[in-house]
């Protein structure tokens, strides 16, 4: 008889000290099982920063916004930022989550870190040239 076993999640603390290994100004707590990260992140050499709060309670998807600058500016004819849950609380939407690509096993530092970055990225070509190019799911 197989016996299958299920990659345990990773740990808030765990994600937390790999976190702040990779972004050392950062800040984070833990609180009611739920982790609680802010740092700055910036695209490219030429983007601005921007400051990016990630929630994450076991078992739950990581919730990534970005808390400056805002308002984020849109672009030119828009009404609302592309790609979020809400625009007023520019709550990123940065993978599709019915498709599973993301789980308490993988650290946030490698997956929803670099999704962002990538997400801002979009963003800023979003608002120079009115076309999201990062894909997704409308």
């Amino acid at each position: 008889m197989a016996t299958f076993f299920r990659t345990p999640e990773i740990s808030l603390a765990v994600q937390a000290n790999k976190l702040k290994s990779y972004f050392p100004d950062s800040t984070h707590f833990i609180k009611d099982n739920i982790l609680t990260w802010k740092g700055y992140l910036q695209p490219t050499n030429l983007s601005p920063k921007y400051f990016i709060k990630v929630v994450y309670q076991k078992e739950k998807h990581p919730n990534v916004y970005v808390l400056e600058p805002k308002p984020l500016v849109l672009a030119q004819g828009a009404t609302k930022l592309e790609h979020v849950y809400s625009t007023e609380k520019q709550h990123l939407c940065i993978y599709y989550k019915k498709a599973k690509e993301w789980d308490g096993t993988k650290f946030i530092a490698d997956t929803i870190i670099p999704w962002t970055s990538e997400w801002l990225l979009h963003y800023e070509y979003w608002v120079a040239t009115g076309t999201w190019h990062g894909g997704g799911i409308h």
